[in-house]
C-alpha cells in the first residue's frame, strides 16, 4: 500500500516565504544586480568618397597634383608598376574589389586600399596614421596592409620569390666571372629584425647582445639587388651557422633537382656553383670565404675582392631598410 503526504497548504507560508525574501534583498541589494548598459560602437563618418577623389587628384589623374618624382618618393615604385598592382590585386582578390553597402555607398576604393597598405610599408609608420588622409580606420588600415601583403605573395611570388631557372644561373655565373669570381652566384648573410610586440616569455629566447628580442631573415643576394633566397623567423639567439642548420637554402641539391651548372676555373671544370660568405660559415665547396690574415700581394688582392663583392647581400639589406621603413623599425608582428 503506497503511503501519501498529508501535509496541507496554508497562506501563511506564503507569507512568511516573502518575508524572508525582503529581509534577503535588504541585507544584500547586489544579488539580482541590473545588467549594465552596453555602449554603442562610435561611429565616425570620415567621407570616403571626399578622400577617395583626393586621393585620385594628388597622384593618378591625367594632371596630378604631385609628379612622378614625389609619386615615386613616397610610393618607393614608379606609378606604372602601381597601376599593375592595384589592377591585379582588384581584379582577382575579392577583398580588393570595389563594393557597395546595403544602402547603395560605395565603398574604399581599391586605391585607398592599397595607398594606404604601401604608405605604412614605406614609412613604418602605424596603422592609425593613414586615416586622415586615406580616410580609413586604424583596423581597416591593419587589415588592408596584411591583405596587401597576402595578395602580393600570392600573385607575383611564383615570378618573384622563385629559386633562379637556368637562363638565371647562365646570367649570375656570367656577372660572377666578370667580376672575378667565376661560378659565384650570389652572397648569403643574415640580418636582426627587432621584435616589440614579442611574447614575455619568448624574450630570453629572441634577445642577444643588446637585450631587445630580435628575428632572423637569412637571404641570398646578386650583384642586382634580386633576393630570391629568404629564411625568415628564427630567434635571435642564433648565429649564421645555426641558422644555416635549418635553412632549406640546399634543399634543391640535396633533393637532386638543383640546374646544372658548368665553369671552368684554371682549366678545370666544375658543376658545382658557391656564394660568398664571412668567416662564421662552414668551409664547404660552397662557400667562398676571406682570406683572415692575407699573406702577399695575391691573397691580399683576393681578400679586398672577396669583401666587396661579398657586400651584394648587406647592400641589399640596406636598400630594402631605406625603401620600406617597415623593415627597420621594431617589427610590430
Amino acid at each position: 500500500m503506497a503511503s501519501s503526504s498529508h501535509y496541507h497548504y496554508h497562506r501563511e507560508d506564503n507569507d512568511q516565504l516573502d518575508s524572508m525574501f525582503d529581509d534577503l534583498s535588504e541585507e544584500d541589494g547586489d544579488i539580482f544586480p541590473e545588467p549594465k548598459e552596453r555602449k554603442k560602437r562610435i561611429f565616425i563618418e570620415r567621407n570616403r568618397e571626399e578622400g577617395a577623389t583626393k586621393l585620385w587628384n594628388d597622384y593618378f589623374s591625367e594632371t596630378p597634383t604631385y609628379g612622378h618624382r614625389l609619386f615615386r618618393r613616397r610610393f618607393r615604385m614608379n606609378k606604372p608598376l602601381f597601376m599593375r598592382i592595384v589592377n591585379r590585386l582588384s581584379t582577382e582578390v575579392p577583398y580588393f574589389r570595389p563594393t557597395q553597402d546595403a544602402n547603395g555607398r560605395s565603398g574604399l576604393t581599391p586605391l585607398q586600399k592599397c595607398t594606404a597598405a604601401i604608405r605604412q610599408l614605406a614609412y613604418g609608420v602605424g596603422a592609425d596614421t593613414v586615416d586622415e588622409y586615406v580616410r580609413l580606420g586604424e583596423t581597416t588600415a591593419a587589415k588592408c596592409l596584411h591583405r596587401f601583403a597576402a595578395g602580393i605573395i600570392h600573385l607575383f611570388g611564383d615570378q618573384y620569390l622563385r629559386r633562379p631557372t637556368p637562363g638565371d644561373l647562365q646570367r649570375l655565373l656570367f656577372e660572377g666571372e666578370e667580376r672575378g669570381f667565376p661560378g659565384m652566384i650570389g652572397s648569403i648573410d643574415c640580418m636582426h629584425w627587432e621584435w616589440k610586440n614579442y611574447p614575455s616569455a619568448w624574450k630570453g629566447m629572441y634577445s642577444r647582445g643588446t637585450g631587445k628580442p630580435t628575428l632572423v631573415l637569412e637571404a641570398v643576394a646578386s650583384y642586382d639587388l634580386w633576393i630570391w633566397h629568404t629564411f625568415f623567423g628564427a630567434p635571435g639567439t642564433m648565429n649564421d651557422l645555426n641558422i644555416l642548420d635549418r635553412s632549406p637554402v640546399f634543399d634543391d641539391i640535396i633533393n637532386g633537382i638543383a640546374p646544372q651548372v658548368n665553369f671552368n676555373v684554371n682549366g678545370r671544370e666544375y658543376h658545382l656553383a658557391y656564394y660568398l660568405t664571412d668567416g662564421i660559415y662552414p668551409k664547404w665547396a660552397t662557400f667562398i670565404q676571406s682570406i683572415r690574415l692575407p699573406q702577399g700581394e695575391k691573397n691580399k688582392l683576393f681578400a679586398k675582392k672577396q669583401e666587396s663583392v661579398r657586400k651584394d647581400v648587406e647592400r641589399a639589406f640596406g636598400v630594402l631598410q631605406a625603401r620600406f621603413a617597415v623593415v627597420k623599425n621594431p617589427s610590430k608582428l
